[in-house]
């Protein structure tokens, strides 16, 4: 399959911390840019329903040639199992799970560029949406594997929030 036709993606690593401590981690999105290659920034709208399904931020994306900021909404909050958001409400769908794995965690990343997404990319490119598509497509592939690999010195290093506290 080419990246011109991939609409979906995961890919997975395993870090020596427990889930509950690695979902806290990812979860706490007012501190992706520690580890994502493109979104340097999270904040949430509404302090109080932060965290939960159906609370929404606001992500702040830099590349060398162009910023922009993008609305999620949480879709999935299950502590030490699952945390997923969707961009734009219907646009492509990021997401977190984690199972044991031995005395460390299985943490997989997934990106799914949902329908709503290659229409909103159409719409607004045109002819120019599947080169859009493509570039896009690059940066979940090449992305994933360097936030996990950040995720994992983070959640090991001692700098998580739980070690914060001991």
């Amino acid at each position: 399959m080419s990246q011109t036709e991939i609409r979906r993606h995961q890919e997975s690593v395993t870090i020596q911390a427990s889930a509950e401590s690695i979902y806290d981690l990812v979860s706490d999105i007012t501190r992706t840019g520690e580890w994502s290659p493109v979104c340097t920034r999270c904040w949430w709208e509404d302090d109080i329903s932060a965290g939960q399904v159906g609370a929404w931020f606001t992500g702040r994306n830099e590349l060398p040639h162009r910023t922009w900021e993008t609305r999620s909404q949480v879709v999935a909050a299950e502590r030490g199992r699952e945390f997923a958001w969707v961009v734009g409400g219907d646009r492509v769908r990021w997401g977190y799970t984690l199972t044991p794995a031995g005395t460390g965690t299985t943490l997989t990343e997934s990106w799914d560029f949902l329908p709503g997404g290659i229409a909103m990319f159409e719409e607004k490119f045109g002819a120019d949406a599947p080169a859009q598509i493509l570039d896009r497509t690059r940066q979940a592939l090449q992305g994933i594997p360097q936030t996990l690999a950040a995720i994992k010195r983070i959640a090991e290093s001692g700098t998580s929030r739980e070690n914060d506290r001991s």
